[in-house]
């Protein structure tokens, strides 16, 4: 392995051109059918006439992001298999969603998220929730655009702003040209084109070590496979109880909350497509985190003797799977242009998702409200606001730059804004006490609490100690190194939290920054509700969450009606059983017995 730089070949070009046209081809497709559309409801909505699995494949590859293809590999090559708990996460996380918030987001047929908060506590707190909202979803998006030009520029030379630039211009004209619906059939071509690339790397890595025994027995003797680790010290960048509980924090601020996805299940043609929209999307996600930890291996495999972050012969740890993709792929033209459209694809989505929940949350919540507008300019404000954010997203890209490490910024920037308004938008709908007092005063602690946290973070950050970034080396290098840093480090022998050291700050897991959030919302919120006469509150039975609104509800009348319905069989069985062995005749005998039969035949045993 040399250190020059890879070019792509024009084979890799053309492969790369023709998945981006087909991708954006599909989006223009459905602009241009839906170019009749007439009022902004069907533009931002899909005129709620959309289908499970097509919703379930936009879900996922919204957040399947550029961030996700680059970054998760190379968290798994730094600290082990034990991410893929992360999926134990997404079950709760989905499951949560469909019982508390789907049933009332759905029934309000509401455009913005948002627009609940105002319903529920005040305009006050509606406003704040979108401040947080467009604050998360620019810094996401520029992220999101960044990242697969720097890959490209890294290892191919491609001019950096070139596909900046490119992302968001594609994105942009499909988004203001077709509105929701062509964002959610776009990505349903996108998310195949993100699987092939994954796919074309893994493959391609077993059957240079080959076999996938060769690679996870290296993971083995690494330690990578480090599943066993149910350590409690929230300090620990990762261990079982870091990536369960702060993923489902996390993951339900994204699906409960966040707009792009609630948009999207919501614009389904019935809740139970909606329901099961969330849960296809999980299978989605399983696969999505699968194929990280298993390219992350591959990574390991490959780098094992002669890292290439350590070597210098790459910035950031976000730039080695595509250096592995020149590494491998490079003598198969064509499979690195696919891997890279795979990235850019992945890029597409999410930033096409954010420009139109953007565009969403702009009309419902400041332009619709204050300005009395014709439903046809209203349309053409909706595609004017796409064009505008698409802009504002390449500005962003630029602040992107600044970011550091991609995986754990966008977890920080997802935990300080989705902590709090999980825990607002959960003491909403589960809580008829809390009222508008309690409510904006959650919120703002949560999000005071969770800016501290980060902030802390950014002064003071977590040591090795705490985030134990397993073994690297550069042994087997066969070019001149750089000056390289030891991120091998000793296991602490005991709870460092609880040492003399625990004087100084330390931060916990980026991953518990959410649940700091949302726990500080939801206890100051209830607090102030109780003090301000809370238990007074009235509020509408359609903003709260009514046990027959939950599919376990549901199920568990089911099954109990099935047991109840078992049992008067079973009754009736052993009636007609005793009855079989009387001398039944005719009641006007009178007999006891026979009276007593007759009872029995005529539907229950009277004694």
């Amino acid at each position: 392995m040399s250190g020059d730089a890879h070019l792509l070949v024009a084979a890799d070009y053309v492969v790369f051109a023709v998945v981006l046209l087909l991708s954006a081809a599909v989006g223009f497709y459905y602009a241009w059918r839906s170019r009749r559309q007439g009022n902004s409801r069907d533009f931002l909505t899909g005129g709620r006439k959309l289908n499970a699995l097509a919703v379930s494949m936009s879900l996922t590859a919204s957040y399947m992001s550029s961030v996700t293809v680059l970054s998760n590999p190379a968290e798994v090559y730094r600290y082990g298999a034990i991410f893929g708990y992360l999926s134990i996460s997404y079950v709760i996380a989905v499951v949560y969603t469909s019982e508390v918030f789907l049933p009332v987001f759905y029934r309000l047929a509401i455009n913005s998220t948002y627009e609940y908060l105002e319903l529920r506590f005040s305009r006050a707190t509606r406003l704040l929730g979108m401040v947080i909202f467009f604050f998360n979803a620019l810094l996401y998006t520029g992220l999101v655009i960044y990242a697969p030009a720097l890959a490209l520029n890294q290892v191919t030379g491609m001019n950096l702003w070139g596909g900046i630039i490119s992302t968001a211009t594609v994105c942009t004209l499909y988004c203001a040209l077709g509105g929701l619906k062509a964002v959610v059939w776009t990505d349903v071509v996108q998310i195949g084109i993100m699987f092939a690339g994954y796919m074309s790397v893994i493959i391609k890595s077993v059957i240079l070590k080959g076999g996938i025994s060769t690679i996870l027995s290296d993971a083995q003797e690494g330690g990578r496979i480090n599943f066993v680790d149910f350590d409690i010290n929230p300090l620990r960048r990762h261990t079982f109880w870091t990536l369960v509980i702060g993923g489902t924090f996390g993951w339900s601020a994204v699906y409960g909350t966040y707009q792009p996805q609630v948009q999207r299940y919501n614009s389904c043609k019935s809740i139970k497509h909606a329901r099961l929209a969330l849960f296809i999307n999980v299978l989605g996600l399983a696969c999505t985190l699968t194929s990280s930890v298993i390219s992350g291996l591959c990574l390991y495999s490959f780098y094992k003797n002669c890292d290439p972050w350590k070597a210098g012969q790459v910035s950031s740890p976000d730039q080695l799977l595509p250096y592995l993709v020149m590494d491998i792929l490079a003598d198969h033209q064509g499979l690195p242009g696919l891997f890279f459209a795979a990235v850019y694809s992945a890029s597409l989505s999410t930033v096409s998702t954010s420009i139109n929940a953007m565009a969403a949350v702009t009309m419902e919540d400041l332009i619709k409200p204050r300005i009395k507008l014709s439903e046809k300019k209203l349309l053409l404000i909706s595609k004017g606001l796409s064009v505008f954010f698409g802009i504002v997203c390449v500005a962003m890209a630029g602040l992107a730059s600044l970011m550091g490490h991609m995986m754990q910024a966008v977890s920080i920037i997802g935990g300080v804004t989705g902590g709090p308004l999980l825990g607002l938008f959960s003491l909403g709908v589960l809580c008829p006490f809390v009222n508008s007092k309690g409510g904006l005063w959650g919120l703002v602690a949560g999000l005071a609490v969770a800016v501290s946290v980060t902030i802390g973070e950014l002064i003071s950050p977590s040591p090795p100690e705490m985030t134990r970034p397993l073994s690297l080396s550069t042994e087997g290098c066969k070019f001149t190194s750089g000056g390289s840093l030891n991120w091998t480090t000793p296991l602490p022998t005991e709870p460092m939290w609880f040492s003399l050291h625990a004087v100084q700050w330390h931060s916990p897991s980026y991953l518990y920054f959410c649940v700091i959030g949302g726990l500080t919302a939801i206890i100051v919120g209830i607090i102030i509700s109780l003090l301000t006469g809370g238990l007074r509150e009235t509020v509408d039975p359609r903003l709260m969450l009514m046990k027959e609104d939950t599919l376990s509800y549901h199920l568990f009348k089911r099954v109990k009606d099935g047991v109840r319905a078992e049992e008067q069989r079973y009754q009736m069985q052993q009636t007609e059983d005793r009855c079989s062995i009387l001398p039944c005749t005719f009641p006007s005998l009178g007999h006891g017995r026979n009276r007593q039969c007759w009872s029995a035949k005529q539907g229950g045993w009277n004694q």
